[in-house]
């Protein structure tokens, strides 16, 4: 027999790993001040592009001499314009312990053709960073959303390195601190950590990835929506509100709106302890529970926001089916949406906890998950 539903509800089941939940206090009347209709190039416009780098810079603490920039198609065309205007110049490294990060090394193995030393592991694990030559240019991924496992810290990254570092940092970001004299060039999205509207991506430059673009030109040609530079300089308005092409006015009026909640809730020491305490809630629960484990294996290497758990009840089966109807079963009654494992990764959970989800909703999500698990092994038991 299955057990009996919990009595209580999340008050928000919004529990997916992008788009994110919202801020608590996101409300559409809270975007009001957004100057719709306008051109995003008038004054009022370049003041709220130039205040949504600002909060970023502040709330990030990214560094007085590193640029940060706005730009189309969210953090994969962040990451694309990076690859594609700065990779070619000397040997290249990449690294994969996912799908995104998989995807990064297929662009530069297969649409740029480099030569690239190519290090993976597993879903679960993480390559070894002691291995890596960082006198070559790296990319990777800080967190990997679909893996729930992330780097630990930049220890390996040394300061003398002759290469460049390029880091997707899209589940990282405002959850986790990033090294940032280690890293060269930084990429995410509004869509996750803080939970705003997708379509736009943060590009942030250090001073050797800007010196790289001013001394160094591809072999292959660079779309009009990729270029950084003009005449061999950096284009600087790029960093400073004139976007590329034109933004979501409305977009960017929602991700002042976070910022100015993360600011609230005790910039990045607050988003960090939010998402912290809120994997603690899965940890604890998988301490408790010898069914279900996390996928990361390294504790130190598991991610607090992509949070991402496999079943290892002997009695599921099909693995992939019993996760699916798991997580079914729980956006069928209203406690928890977009909790399935990605489709690259292996049959499991996949459930946020960055700063924008309530440590309180994940607590009364845990035992849902529990009743779902005992539904389906029962209605398994039935079936057979």
């Amino acid at each position: 027999m299955a057990m009996t539903k919990p009595a209580s509800r999340p008050d928000n089941p919004r529990f997916s790993s992008g788009p994110c939940a919202k801020p608590p206090v996101f409300t559409l009347d809270a975007l009001s001040d957004a100057p719709l209709g306008q051109s995003h190039r008038a004054a009022v416009g370049k003041a709220k592009l130039r205040e949504a780098i600002d909060k970023t810079r502040e709330i990030l603490g990214v560094p007085a001499d590193y640029r940060i920039g706005i730009v189309p198609a969210s953090d994969t065309g962040a990451i694309e314009m990076a690859m594609w205007s700065m990779l070619g110049a000397r040997p290249v490294e990449m690294l994969a312990w996912e799908s995104f990060g998989a995807g990064w090394v297929t662009d530069a193995v297969k649409q740029l053709k480099l030569d690239a030393t190519v290090r993976t592991a597993d879903y679960g694990e993480i390559v070894d960073f002691s291995e890596v030559d960082f006198d070559r240019d790296v990319v990777f991924t800080w967190n990997g959303t679909t893996s729930g496992v992330r780097v630990p810290n930049g220890d390996a990254i040394p300061l003398d390195r002759q290469g460049l570092t390029i880091c997707d940092a899209t589940s990282a970001a405002f959850a986790m601190q990033l090294p940032w004299d280690k890293l060269d060039v930084v990429t995410f999205s509004w869509q996750k950590v803080l939970g705003g509207e997708a379509a736009h991506g943060m590009l942030v430059l250090g001073p050797r990835a800007v010196e790289r673009l001013e001394s160094y030109t591809p072999d292959w040609p660079l779309p009009k929506i990729f270029r950084l530079t003009k005449g061999g300089k950096l284009i600087e308005g790029i960093f400073a509100g004139e976007t590329i092409n034109t933004p979501s006015m409305l977009a960017v009026e929602d991700y002042i709106l976070a910022l100015n909640w993360a600011k609230s809730v005790g910039g990045l020491p607050g988003l960090i302890a939010r998402a912290d305490a809120n994997s603690a809630v899965l940890e604890t629960f998988c301490t408790e529970n010898d069914w279900i484990e996390n996928l990361a294996v390294d504790h130190a290497t598991r991610s607090n926001t992509s949070v991402c758990l496999k079943f290892t009840d002997p009695r599921i089966g099909d693995g992939a089916a019993f996760a699916k109807a798991v997580a079914k079963r729980l956006e069928t009654e209203g406690v928890a949406y977009d909790i399935g494992a990605y489709r690259d990764a292996p049959p499991g959970l996949r459930i946020w906890c960055g700063g924008t989800v309530e440590t309180a909703d994940l607590e009364v999500l845990m035992p849902w998950i529990g009743w779902a698990f005992q539904a389906e092994i029962a209605a398994q038991s039935a079936a057979a």
